[in-house]
């Protein structure tokens, strides 16, 4: 299996800077409390001086769905839809130990993370413009089909894990309590994106070693080296 964008996404977008974490033994009885209230912290600092639309990293994305043809403030990137509920009400509902470290983590370095359940993945996973005939099965319990050429994750079977880029994934691959294996993305377009990306998924994986006792496989993804096998 593996993980990439394709060439399209690269020559539309060379700002892009992608890591990816592969994490093996996950369990949903880990204590993960303490790890994610060090990053709503850090969130909060960040929140008291600035709103989330003024942060480098959301105005990038911002730039980005528009470029796409979206209205930023209809379809927000997900880290922004993350920091605006948590400016609005103080706190995150606490889903999955992974999915609250993720989410405290986006809210942090205010950078989309999306966490996929791997044996949910069929082949691979591409970051790539819908051709229309792919399924996204939302967490209502309805199936939607993207429009063509908007951008979503999308496996060998034409299950589109995610749609409008980082604005909402699937419930098809999202972790839950019997989620043994993740495959954890995490994206940014704004100027100090690299140092960023490496530095959430260094972050991202030493609290996923202090909490599970795993070491992750991770990766930054360029043009050149677009692909991450898992």
């Amino acid at each position: 299996m593996y993980f990439r964008h394709t060439s399209e996404i690269w020559t539309d977008y060379p700002e892009l800077v992608a890591g990816v974490l592969r994490a093996d033994g996950i369990t949903a009885d880990a204590g993960a409390s303490p790890h994610v209230a060090k990053f709503n912290t850090i969130a909060e600092t960040r929140l008291a001086t600035s709103s989330e639309g003024e942060l480098p990293e959301i105005q990038a994305w911002r730039r980005t769905f528009a470029r796409m043809g979206l209205k930023p403030t209809q379809y927000r990137c997900a880290s922004e839809a993350l920091l605006r509920r948590f400016r609005k009400e103080g706190s995150l509902p606490s889903i999955h130990p992974l999915i609250d470290l993720c989410n405290a983590v986006s809210l942090a370095f205010a950078i989309p993370v999306a966490a996929l359940d791997t044996s949910r993945i069929d082949e691979f996973l591409e970051v790539r413009p819908a051709t229309g005939a792919e399924l996204y099965a939302a967490f209502s319990g309805a199936t939607e089909t993207p429009e063509a050429g908007e951008v979503i994750f999308v496996d060998g079977a034409a299950n589109a894990h995610a749609r409008r880029w980082t604005n909402r994934q699937s419930a098809l691959s999202a972790v839950r309590p019997e989620t043994r294996s993740v495959l954890i993305v995490a994206e940014a377009m704004h100027p100090s994106a690299h140092e960023d990306v490496e530095q959430l998924l260094a972050a991202l994986a030493f609290e996923i070693e202090a909490i599970w006792s795993i070491t992750p496989a991770q990766r930054i993804l360029s043009r050149r080296s677009p692909q991450f096998d898992f």
